[in-house]
């Protein structure tokens, strides 16, 4: 792993057939305040860390417009654009921001719309690569949710759809009105509830995305002895797992310094034996 580490290391995954990116991705939620609400303490840091993940080869970063709210799509504009030819821009909707720390679901056909033309004035684009629906809303039927992201597709505004925090049976429903190129969803080592959705994304290309990726990966025994004998740290093995257990699966980890960003794009050159992916693979979560 000497040397400077580079997000291609990890090869590239295809999103929607057109769109091709590096196998490891930046998520933008931390570069926001603290209980992701309003502006960061250090404002310089933060487009400090953005610059150095595109520096270091990262092409797909995935925000919201309920990171700060608004607050990520705007420090991401204000560092990077004009953006570099190749940087893919995730964002999503659907969540609200009451205060701190609090997120309530807003499915409303007439909020997604809201929210996407707010997006992509922020984000200062024509058209958002992939936007996806942040969170099911219990009380809107979900076809309504995800009819407005396809009404947004047909007029240009949306390039890909995506969907997140969903189960097996949102998924489909949300694939018999538009084609679904991302699944967002928590998956870690230690919680693989969506265990079988990676397993559906793998089967039919679906680019999946997880969020938390490296949660309580310090409790999980394998994790801590391959750690040790590659002399790296507990979240880059949680990280290089995550590229292994498949190639549908592209990690956006999040981080508040540019050294931590290097540490977490170091991960891709980690090599575990199968010895060791399985014993992480096995192991009670």
């Amino acid at each position: 792993m000497a040397g400077q580490p580079d997000a291609s290391a990890a090869g590239t995954i295809d999103i929607g057939g057109d769109l091709t990116v590096n196998r490891m991705g930046f998520g933008a939620m931390r570069i926001t305040g603290q209980g992701i609400w309003g502006p960061p303490a250090n404002r310089e840091q933060a487009q400090a860390v953005l610059r150095r993940a595109v520096e270091l080869g990262v092409n797909f970063i995935d925000t919201a417009d309920s990171y700060g709210p608004e607050v990520s799509e705007e420090l991401i504009a204000d560092t990077l654009y004009p953006y570099p030819g190749d940087l893919v821009i995730a964002t999503k909707g659907g969540l609200v921001r009451p205060g701190p720390g609090r997120w309530q679901p807003d499915g409303r056909p007439e909020h997604l719309r809201e929210a996407c033309e707010g997006s992509l004035r922020r984000l200062k684009l024509d058209q958002i690569p992939l936007y996806q629906l942040h969170r099911p809303d219990p009380k809107v039927p979900y076809a309504e949710s995800v009819g407005a992201l396809t009404e947004l597709k047909n007029e240009g505004k949306i390039r890909h759809i995506g969907v997140s925090n969903v189960t097996e049976g949102q998924l489909r429903e949300a694939q018999r009105l538009t084609p679904v190129v991302s699944v967002q969803n928590r998956y870690n080592l230690a919680d693989r509830s969506s265990e079988a959705i990676v397993d559906l994304c793998d089967q039919e290309a679906i680019v999946f995305l997880p969020w938390a990726p490296v949660q309580d990966a310090d409790r999980l025994p394998p994790v801590l002895t391959a750690a040790r004998h590659h002399g790296v740290s507990i979240h880059q093995i949680a990280l290089a797992w995550l590229l292994t257990r498949s190639a549908q699966i592209l990690p956006i980890p999040g981080s508040g310094s540019p050294e931590h960003v290097a540490e977490n794009i170091a991960a891709t050159s980690i090599q575990l034996s199968a010895a060791e992916a399985t014993a992480m693979l096995d192991v009670a979560g």
